[in-house]
């Protein structure tokens, strides 16, 4: 059984919206500190994992 196609446009509407919060919300980085660095870069590839796996096809085994 497949999603059906709203739920599945809802699912990269969310997605992307997510990112599209994170992004305007970034303030001024301290590009002298590294923790906050890799924390910005890990919330962003979690963004971007997000992004890509609701453009997905789904498979039998997930379906």
């Amino acid at each position: 059984m497949t999603h059906p196609t709203p739920v599945r446009e809802a699912a990269r509407l969310v997605a992307i919206e997510a990112a599209r919060a994170y992004v305007a919300n970034i303030r001024p980085i301290d590009l002298t500190n590294p923790g906050v660095l890799v924390g910005h870069l890990m919330a962003s590839e979690t963004l971007l994992m997000e992004i890509v796996a609701a453009h997905d096809k789904p498979t039998e085994a997930t379906a």
